[in-house]
């Protein structure tokens, strides 16, 4: 079959799922009455800043819901990283591993430290972090020196943290990169912005590492408008990255005192009261989104050389963006342009982090599986809209 017959497929496949004739976005948020009144009774009780009920138990709700200990909201997932990565003592001349395959809000959190990121490859069953090549990577450059920190031999600078992703909601392997990490003394933060109502076995996102990072922007399966938030189960951590994100204010009925340089972080009430409502169909739209999965999946079954990304083994994935593999960029390139024509939203993976500019000098370990997801992997409407 030629790309532009699939491309044809692929269009009239979303239009029969959507049922619309009119421009089909990736995802777009699902909202309702409840989420009308929550943000109303947020705006009756005038507290719409970063000072109300709603902030406190939207946090509440995704503690709960993630079995972390402690959740602190932010303004937006680029800020829970940031926070998180200078509250654990990431600072300017240090490293930061991570991956290529990424949005550019992970290394630029790292940038905002003074940091540089350095990019190992991904696994092709997950789309993050490999512990493989993270192991060969620290085996021939990482050293751990009488200071108790890993050093990197070929840049003399210290790699303070390690920063996977969970890639289209898709979980890595975290307990082996952790495993890793713990060898080495490298703290690890999960940045788990796409993957909120993922799991591997029991374990929610974020939740393997000392810290982990969401967001709620509009594309999200569940959106705050614009947020994000920490999950950890840090007692002290939580508290640190909480007085950060208040402008590091200390409480005190009416002097302004600040005891360090903080950050204007904070989530607005009226965003957590939307956030209250979108978390109460979170379980609705997991489901929803897994069984547009399984369309989308039967569906590429009958095409000889396009398949269907399925997630992770012992993972339970929300499936964020459904993915299908293309035979090669050719025939990726061809389908992206004649879908994207007309009107149904697709894209391929993310722009490798080692092509844009800003970061085209950093240390790069073989990114032989980030190099082939990025050339035929692409994404499709993904939005919750199957009844189960």
């Amino acid at each position: 079959m030629k790309a532009s017959e699939f491309a044809d497929a692929l269009v009239a496949e979303v239009r029969e799922i959507y049922g619309s004739k009119e421009f089909i976005p990736l995802h777009a948020p699902t909202l309702g009455e409840r989420e009308k009144a929550l943000v109303t009774r947020a705006i009756d009780s005038t507290f719409v800043s970063s000072v109300g009920q709603e902030v406190i138990d939207f946090e509440n709700s995704l503690a709960d819901y993630t079995g972390a200990q402690h959740a602190v909201a932010a303004s937006s997932g680029t800020a829970a990283l940031h926070a998180t990565l200078h509250a654990l003592g990431v600072q300017r001349g240090e490293e930061v591993i991570t991956t290529p395959l990424t949005f550019v809000a992970t290394c630029n959190a790292i940038s905002y430290c003074g940091a540089t990121p350095v990019f190992v490859d991904v696994d092709m069953d997950t789309l993050g972090l490999s512990p493989e090549s993270l192991r060969d990577f620290l085996e021939e450059h990482g050293e751990v020196r009488d200071d108790g920190h890993c050093w990197n031999k070929s840049s003399g600078k210290k790699i303070r943290a390690c920063l996977p992703i969970h890639n289209l909601g898709h979980p890595v392997r975290a307990r082996e990169i952790l495993s890793l990490c713990t060898s080495y003394h490298i703290v690890l933060v999960e940045d788990a912005a796409e993957s909120l109502g993922s799991f591997f076995e029991d374990t929610h996102t974020g939740r393997i590492g000392l810290a982990g990072t969401l967001s709620f922007n509009g594309n999200k399966i569940i959106t705050t408008g614009g947020g994000g938030a920490i999950i950890t189960d840090s007692a002290d951590l939580a508290k640190n990255i909480k007085h950060l994100t208040t402008t590091a204010k200390k409480q005190h009925p009416y002097l302004f005192i600040h005891d360090e340089v903080g950050f204007n972080y904070r989530l607005p009430n009226l965003n957590a009261a939307l956030g209250l409502a979108q978390m109460e169909r979170l379980d609705a739209f997991v489901k929803q989104k897994r069984a547009l999965a399984d369309r989308y999946r039967d569906w590429a079954s009958g095409f000889e050389h396009v398949s269907f990304f399925l997630e992770p083994q012992r993972a339970r994935s929300n499936y964020w963006l459904n993915a299908l593999w293309m035979p090669d960029q050719s025939f990726r390139d061809e389908v992206l342009e004649r879908s994207n024509e007309k009107g149904i939203m697709t894209r391929p993976m993310w722009t490798p982090m080692t092509a844009l500019p800003m970061y085209e000098h950093c240390q790069q370990y073989n990114l032989i599986n980030a190099r082939e997801i990025e050339k035929r992997l692409i994404s499709i409407p993904s939005s919750p809209v199957i009844q189960c």
